[in-house]
């Protein structure tokens, strides 16, 4: 081979080295200080939905449409059980067990149609020891008694929602908390991250 045509050669091939060293592989990602690349980090921006609803839903589902402030009483139960250092599966407990007791509203006395002296986002009572209707109307603290109560119930990770549920709460319906599971879920999906 010539002098010339072996230099034009080398100096193409070193051009694509070069160029391939300065832009990187095709398929190069980050790797952050997880130790996980970003497309990981994308992915996992959700919690799994095995960690959710590890049992599966029990019977037919309800739904319902969700105003600000009841999607802002969920994120406050969400912040909460990450203040309280539980995963995941705990908020959709809590968010389920709300949804029954109140529609995620924060509920003051309502009057002839209490129950007893219920209040707050999961009707706790004061003449039951949830704290004063001060406490109990605040959406953290009302939370973090919740979460006190769930973390009492031996192998509460490994029971079906509604057990878990009704063991804290103790309630007249102890099988409805079942039917909010799903969209507890979805809601912790959606905002466990945000």
């Amino acid at each position: 081979m010539n002098t010339m045509l072996r230099k034009s050669v080398l100096g193409i091939a070193g051009l694509a080295v070069a160029g391939g060293l300065a832009a990187g592989p095709l398929n190069h990602h980050e790797v952050g200080p997880s130790g996980l690349s970003e497309a990981a980090v994308v992915q996992a921006d959700k919690p799994d939905a095995g960690k959710l609803i590890p049992h599966g839903v029990q019977g037919v589902q309800s739904r319902i449409d969700l105003s600000d402030e009841q999607v802002g009483n969920a994120k406050a139960i969400i912040a909460a059980t990450k203040k309280a250092g539980l995963p995941e599966r705990a908020a959709v407990i809590s968010i389920a067990t709300s949804l029954q007791e109140s529609k995620l509203e924060n509920l003051g006395h309502l009057g002839d149609a209490n129950d007893h002296d219920s209040l707050g986002l999961f009707q706790q009572r004061p003449s039951s020891g949830w704290g004063s209707p001060e406490q109990i109307t605040d959406p953290e603290y009302s939370t973090l008694a919740f979460l006190k109560g769930l973390k009492q119930v031996d192998g509460w990770q490994d029971m079906p929602l509604t057990e878990a549920a009704q063991t804290v709460q103790v309630s007249a319906y102890p099988d409805a908390y079942a039917q909010w599971e799903q969209q507890a879920a979805d809601i912790v999906g959606q905002y466990w991250n945000s």
